[in-house]
């Protein structure tokens, strides 16, 4: 594991110091806890590659599949 230095505001550590005070565990696994969730929710959009190609074995043609459901409204 490597080491950051980061500053926090006061009110920040105020409130981790809370956190990690209710929650029983350090304010270091806080932050670690609070990082992942945040990559987590934000991974660069290496997703949106695994998208291309899916229509590859499809028989219709993706314009023709799209205006044959807006049709439907």
């Amino acid at each position: 594991m490597k080491r950051m230095l980061v500053g926090f505001s006061d009110h920040d550590i105020q409130e981790l110091d809370a956190l990690s005070s209710i929650k029983r565990t350090s304010r270091a696994e806080l932050i670690r806890q609070a990082v992942s969730l945040y990559l987590d929710k934000f991974k660069p959009i290496e997703v949106a590659d695994e998208a291309f190609g899916l229509w590859a074995d499809k028989k219709e043609d993706g314009l023709a599949y799209q205006q044959r459901l807006r049709q439907e409204w």
